[in-house]
């Protein structure tokens, strides 16, 4: 059976991690990997997330834009007002319907090794939100983490690669506010580096951030080689 899912983040941010299983197919979408990486400047925990390894990794320095011309806002052009954030309310339920996924979400805190926790193997095809970040759609940026596989077969975020820039993510909410996030970019991390700044933190604009393990598979404590990450930017609000 596959290891369990981790991401490291750093100590006032959060973490991740996942275990064996067969590999998970790349999908044909090319990796995007920081340029460069700089000693830790704070000490980095694992973020526990599948059964099936996946620690996200040492935190590296600021990235370039990696979207493609036709996504990067053109040169003096207006920029439309981002909706408001909202108060804090806890999600319930993730719903992605580009790649199929009508999940439950349950919080999910540190585990004992500082690490987040998830969601145990028999609930593999539920998500988790990292309780010690945001809630969807206040500002900054939430976390919901999956795991990608296990001993049985594909779990809740297996297809997560496939995600491309513009499809829809539904995060409904204790409130029953639906808030509404439109995929920004999904890139893969090697575990031995992960852009800190651009995964976790309380500021800014409302955020979404979607993690996975994915990439070549290792074995051992590795898991996978990498993590996936889905960014993804507010779009809309609903209310009930």
């Amino acid at each position: 059976m596959s290891p369990p899912f981790r991401a490291p983040v750093p100590s006032s941010g959060g973490p991740t991690g996942s275990g064996p299983a067969p590999a998970a197919p790349e999908g044909g979408r090319s990796s995007t990997r920081g340029p460069w990486s700089v000693p830790l400047a704070v000490a980095l925990v694992l973020l526990g997330v599948f059964a099936t390894g996946a620690g996200l990794g040492r935190s590296v320095g600021p990235l370039d834009w990696t979207g493609t011309p036709s996504q990067r806002p053109a040169a003096g052009a207006r920029q439309s007002p981002a909706p408001g954030s909202l108060p804090a309310s806890r999600p319930v339920r993730l719903t992605v319907p580009a790649i199929k996924v009508a999940a439950p979400v349950a919080p999910v805190g540190q585990a004992r090794d500082g690490s987040i926790d998830v969601p145990p193997l028999d609930r593999h095809n539920e998500t988790g939100w990292y309780d010690r970040g945001p809630t969807p759609g206040e500002p900054g940026r939430a976390i919901i983490v999956g795991h990608v596989d296990s001993k049985d077969g594909p779990s809740v975020f297996y297809d997560l690669r496939k995600l491309a820039p513009g499809d829809t993510i539904e995060v409904t909410r204790d409130d029953r506010r639906v808030v509404v996030f439109r995929v920004d970019s999904v890139e893969f991390f090697d575990k031995s580096a992960l852009p800190a700044d651009r995964v976790y933190g309380r500021d800014g604009a409302p955020a979404l951030r979607l993690i996975t393990c994915g990439g070549q598979w290792i074995g051992g404590r590795t898991g996978y080689a990498d993590n996936v990450i889905a960014f993804a930017s507010l779009a809309a609000t609903r209310s009930p």
